[in-house]
Parts: structure tokens; sequence; C-alpha cells
């Protein structure tokens, strides 16, 4: 695990962002399309340390941006290169526009100032989406990634975020995947080649001393 001045150095709040993947009702919600990653997602304790990380972020002046994933509900534009996209056409519970399935789940809080990007296909929260245009144009140089799953998104959340430039910090226990033992295999053996792993109370530490440093000025 890093040391506070190592995570320090790179959550500045002026230059980090905070990123929750695919934090929504049809996927981590009670009437998830996935219920066995909903309920790892809960019962790991994954989501309310994502809420956590959410709120601190909101006191510390962190912006904050959630990645959607959802399709038309005729399909235009949706991928269907994969067996899991095809899979999802056939689920109960399906991630459509304007649905309460793609609105972010509780107990993770959305605020005004948070930026909600909504992607109709894909893997990936960055490629092909406004996600690194944003990023660029908020100064972010660390990004923080959260969510799920520790499975596709996260990961590709991950390489996608390294390969145009960021410095990625993951919260080892505010990402979810199944089966349970994956998550942390994952973490190990490929995330932590990547990014610098810490944990959701290591990151809140840091935004808290930053905050009182601010206060004495």
């Amino acid at each position: 695990m890093p040391s506070y001045e190592q995570l320090g150095e790179l959550l500045d709040p002026a230059t980090t962002v905070l990123l929750t993947v695919e934090c929504q009702q049809g996927v981590v919600g009670p009437d998830s399309a996935l219920p066995e990653l909903a309920r790892q997602a809960h019962a790991s304790g994954a989501l309310p340390n994502v809420a956590r990380l959410v709120a601190a972020a909101h006191t510390s002046g962190i912006q904050v941006v959630h990645a959607i994933a959802e399709r038309r509900p005729d399909g235009r534009g949706a991928s269907r290169n994969a067996r899991l996209f095809r899979a999802a056409e056939r689920l109960p519970v399906r991630q459509l526009s304007g649905t309460p399935a793609v609105q972010v789940a509780a107990p993770v809080q959305v605020a005004p100032q948070d930026l909600v990007v909504r992607r109709l296909h894909g893997l990936s929260p960055l490629a092909g989406t406004d996600v690194d245009a944003l990023l660029r144009n908020l100064g972010c140089r660390t990004l923080i990634v959260t969510g799920v799953s520790a499975n596709v998104a996260v990961p590709n959340a991950v390489f996608d975020a390294v390969n145009r430039g960021y410095t990625v910090v993951v919260p080892a226990d505010a990402i979810a995947g199944v089966p349970a033992e994956y998550t942390p295999a994952m973490i190990r053996h490929t995330l932590a080649l990547v990014a610098t792993v810490a944990t959701t109370d290591e990151v809140l530490a840091c935004f808290e001393r930053q905050r009182d440093s601010v206060r004495r000025g």
C-alpha cells in the first residue's frame, strides 16, 4: 500500500477526479439485471465505500464523474460483437435510456456539480465516450476508479486511463466483481501493475488531511 505522502502527492484536489463505474440501479440496485453482482457489491462493502468516497469528494472539492451504461429501446448503436452484449439483450432488466435502471443507485448520491456520462456501446467508460475530454478540460491528472465490475468495466477504465496518460488510484475495497475471490486476485495480479492500489479509508484519510491543511491555511 502507498504511504500517505505518496498518496497525498497523487490526490491533489485540483487535479483529481473520482469516477464511479456503472453504479446504477439496473446493475447494483435491488432490481438488478445481475443479481449476483449486485449482492457482491453490497455484501463486500464496495458500494457503501463508493458512497463514502463520493460524499467525501463532494466536501473536498474533488470532481465526481458517474459513468453509466445504457441502451436505446430500439437498440440503435448498441454493440453486439461479444457474448456479454447478446446476453444483456435477453435479461429481464435492461439498461434502457430514461428508465430507473440507468439512475445512480443508492447509497451513492449525485450532487449538482457531478457529471453523468452515458454510453450506448462498448465495454469501457472512457473509450468512445465524453469522459476523456471532460477529464482533460477539468485538468485531471489522477483518476480514482471505483464501482463495478472488476470482471470487465473497471479494468477497461483503468487500462484506458493509463493509456491516455492519467495516473490511476484504485481503492481495492470500492470495486466488486464475481465470483468474490476473483476481485482480489485481479487487483493483485493485474491492476496493481498499472495503478496505485489503496483502501477506501486511506483515500478518505488523505482527503481529510488535505481539508485540514486548507483550513489551517
